[in-house]
């Protein structure tokens, strides 16, 4: 039998818990207004930003207009994101800065990379570039962040470049890899045939190594240098695997 009372007294319930949680959750867009003026007055302030444009829906702020480098769409970003009351940023933002081929933008970024973190940890990280209609998307792998975020910061900085992808991987923590890594990095340099690798800064042969494997990457004058330092590699106490990528120049 239908209860009619219960019914009435369920409905009302409903209804109380729903005007109570309006009134804890009052909704996000009452700030949007306030988001909106600030996210522009921050960007106004600085001339990389003049051709770009925010509105805001419900917290979320959606940015449009152009850039010259990625680096500026990235760092318009987070000026949004850092606005009090924004929930979130929608980044539109196209990069409109000099059109580059994507050979002559691939060759530019090797350059830089080659040169990049020279006598810090530069001969334990490892790159791979690929570019097409000028999105670039980065391989390999570093020893740290530092490594990663260093040749990051000069692929989204460089003009031509609308678009990054990361796929750059990092070699797990151990001590006994970083171990490994420098036995194996004296017994190449350290050989006559080799070590003119060690004084060449943008053409040191890359030692990576993850969990006991060894892999050589970078490119050697001859095959007899290749030769070498995979038997050198091979010398090297502890390493429970040698993968020798080097290619000729």
């Amino acid at each position: 039998m239908f209860d009619f009372r219960r019914f009435v007294g369920s409905l009302g319930a409903v209804i109380l818990f729903a005007a109570v949680m309006a009134a804890q959750n009052p909704s996000a867009g009452r700030y949007d207004n306030a988001i909106q003026d600030k996210v522009t007055n921050e960007l106004s302030a600085k001339k990389q930003f003049q051709s770009v444009r925010a509105s805001v829906e419900d917290g979320i702020v959606t940015l449009t207009g152009t850039v010259d480098l990625y680096q500026d769409k990235l760092d318009a970003a987070k000026k949004a994101k850092k606005v009090e009351h924004a929930s979130g940023v929608r980044n539109l933002i196209e990069v409109a800065g000099p059109t580059v081929s994507d050979a002559q933008l691939a060759s530019k970024l090797a350059e830089k990379l080659r040169y990049d973190r020279v006598g810090y940890d530069h001969m334990f990280n490892y790159f791979t570039l690929d570019v097409k209609n000028g999105t670039v998307t980065l391989g390999g792998e570093t020893l740290n962040e530092v490594g990663r975020d260093s040749a990051l910061s000069l692929v989204q900085r460089m003009a031509g470049v609308k678009d990054v992808v990361s796929n750059v991987t990092l070699s797990p923590v151990s001590i006994f890899d970083d171990g490994l890594r420098v036995r194996t990095a004296r017994l190449l340099y350290r050989d006559p045939v080799l070590s003119k690798y060690a004084v060449d800064p943008q053409r040191p042969i890359r030692i990576i190594v993850d969990r006991g494997t060894v892999s050589l990457y970078g490119t050697v004058q001859s095959a007899m240098d290749k030769q070498v330092a995979g038997i050198r590699a091979n010398q090297v106490f502890g390493a429970f695997r040698v993968e020798n990528h080097l290619t000729v120049d």
